[in-house]
């Protein structure tokens, strides 16, 4: 009889414990898998803005040296004044 009672409030405590421990794992797994996507999302953006940069910065040097290339012919700059800026600009 003993036997019976004590099963009886073993049982589902252990089976309450394993739940609570099998919900625990599987929050974990899903917070874990959450990181990871925003992390790579992350990578992404940011590999992303560096692209962007690195475009903006073609197109500013672009027109610097545009800029040089107009001033050279118009004849306010020398050739060499001209390579100089130039070398400079390139430089940076």
């Amino acid at each position: 009889m003993e036997k019976i009672i004590f099963f009886s409030l073993v049982i589902p405590i252990l089976g309450f414990v394993l739940y609570l421990g099998a919900s625990a794992i599987m929050k974990g797994f899903s917070a874990k898998e959450a990181n990871r996507d925003e992390k790579n999302k992350t990578e992404k953006d940011i590999n992303n803005s560096e692209i962007d940069l690195n475009l903006e910065n073609k197109e500013r040097l672009s027109e610097e040296l545009n800029n040089l290339n107009k001033l050279l012919k118009s004849g306010v700059l020398t050739q060499e004044e001209f390579e100089k800026a130039k070398k400079k600009i390139l430089d940076n």
